[in-house]
């Protein structure tokens, strides 16, 4: 490639932040993958933030680039839309090396690039200009631009950009970009903002170290509306001083399997985003008791981002214990992650 940004090429990343920063550029923080989107003539390469080759999984991505007017480097995130919101199990799911498979996937879960940044475009490395510079250039070139390519939605107001953090699942916080900002590739040069849910989920079980008696994760359910209680994923972040006490608690409601509401297994259907570390993971008795069962009446708050239909996709931040809530009350409408919808770009 003769472009003048190439890969590898690390993409500019932001520092977590709870609030909005002022006079600043807003855009809402889509979920999905990050990618770098080169193109240079017949000539597309696509890469995930750790450079992963992406371009032979998306062909519906590479047949828009190559429509564009002008060879170009699009900082953007790969998304597939489902049918109440952005669908990041399909999204992993479009992974697959089965040339068949990914033909049939493409028709069946097509996927988006929501371009946000600009990076060169012809033989103009952009990076060191503007942000507000590169943004304006993005919107020209993208202009009539085939439907997988998107330009993301950005604000100077920011009310609307207050909304988006409390918008539905497809959003994952608020980008805010200062208007002079230089592309700063493997930087942590803008703010991505988040709100911290959370919910009271019940303990079922603790895993403990395998060099020392102490809990290194807890297993957490959640009711159902039937009764049933179902295995939604783990809390693996505490202080170090705090485990002992986590034992102390829990140590006294360890019961038998055989009296355990997950004595058959949990999480037996498996998912397509595999045993992610610390997330929620799926067991059989027949693969032997890695984990201590517990009379599930501990009640717990803890801290989450994202759910993936009725499990946590990363591992909760323990916050306190809840010994005035009752377990039997601790359902998954909690995880219901309502409010006001943001339509995806055009």
């Amino acid at each position: 490639m003769a472009l003048p940004v190439r890969p590898p090429l690390p993409p500019m990343l932001g520092r977590l932040a709870r609030t909005l920063p002022e006079g600043a550029l807003y855009e809402p923080k889509w979920d999905g993958f990050r990618c770098l989107a080169f193109r240079e003539g017949p000539e597309v390469d696509l890469r995930s933030r750790n450079d992963r080759p992406l371009a032979r999984y998306f062909p519906e991505l590479v047949e828009a680039l190559l429509a564009l007017a002008d060879d170009c480097v699009l900082d953007g995130e790969l998304v597939v839309a489902g049918a109440t919101g952005f669908d990041f199990t399909a999204l992993l799911a479009r992974l697959h090396p089965a040339a068949t498979r990914v033909e049939r996937l493409r028709r069946e879960t097509p996927a988006s690039l929501i371009a946000f940044d600009l990076l060169a475009l012809g033989r103009d490395d952009l990076r060191e200009r503007p942000f507000a510079e590169r943004r304006a250039t993005l919107e020209r070139l993208l202009a009539g631009a085939p439907p997988p390519l998107r330009l993301t939605t950005l604000t100077q107001d920011p009310g609307l950009a207050a909304r988006w953090l409390d918008a539905g699942p497809e959003i994952d916080g608020v980008v805010a970009k200062d208007p002079d900002l230089r592309y700063r590739p493997g930087e942590r040069a803008f703010v991505k903002v988040k709100r911290e849910r959370t919910a009271d989920v019940v303990v079922g079980g603790f895993r403990l170290f395998e060099d020392r008696p102490l809990p290194s994760s807890l297993l957490l359910g959640l009711y159902d509306e039937d009764g049933e209680l179902h295995h939604i994923g783990v809390a693996s972040s505490f202080r170090e001083a705090s485990r002992p006490g986590l034992l102390e608690v829990l140590a006294p409601h360890a019961v038998p399997l055989e009296r355990h509401p997950w004595r058959d297994g949990f999480l037996v259907g498996g998912s397509p985003m595999g045993r992610m570390k610390g997330a929620a993971s799926r067991w059989l008795p027949e693969m032997g008791l890695d984990w201590v069962p517990v009379d599930p009446v501990v009640v717990v708050e803890v801290a989450y981002d994202h759910v993936d239909g009725d499990r946590l996709r990363h591992p909760a931040r323990f916050r306190r214990f809840r010994p005035d809530r009752d377990a039997r009350s601790c359902t998954s409408a909690q995880l219901a992650e309502a409010a006001a919808p943001v339509a995806p770009p055009a």
